[in-house]
């Protein structure tokens, strides 16, 4: 299981921890103080750090030259008509872009499959499938 804390400080700044590791959350001027990547930023970054680590990974165990990876991520939300291969055809749909650039001396085979592996990262596979979020509600004496 995976645990993270979110805490709110001052305007929309929040102070995230994740077992010893802690960072701050923030929307761009004028919104909030643009003290750090906002929630999406850090879904694309969790998807794109768990697709390069799933490539390295993959490439370490095959033994190939894969010196490095680049993951380049985008979203952008867009009306599901306008979506040919997508089943939701009413309302909005979230469209992720992941472009991977990947380093090394690979051949042409290799390349393709690190492009396959890519797409088996855990995160992708999270958000590609159907995800129940649980919420509890606890007030505080405080």
């Amino acid at each position: 299981m995976v645990e993270v804390l979110v805490r709110s400080l001052a305007g929309m700044t929040h102070q995230i921890t994740a077992r010893a590791h802690e960072l701050l959350v923030d929307e761009p001027l004028p919104v909030g103080t643009d003290q750090g990547p906002t929630p999406y930023e850090l879904l694309l970054a969790a998807l794109g750090a768990c697709t390069a680590m799933t490539v390295r990974l993959y490439a370490e165990r095959k033994g190939w030259p894969l010196s490095s990876v680049e993951v380049r991520l985008s979203h952008e939300r867009m009306h599901a008509e306008d979506c040919a291969d997508c089943d939701t055809r009413e309302g909005f749909l979230d469209h992720i872009t992941k472009h991977l650039t990947l380093h090394g001396e690979l051949d042409d085979e290799q390349r393709t499959r690190l492009a396959e592996i890519a797409e088996r990262c855990p995160v992708q596979r999270t958000l590609q499938r159907e995800v129940v979020i649980e919420q509890r509600v606890s007030t505080s004496s405080v």
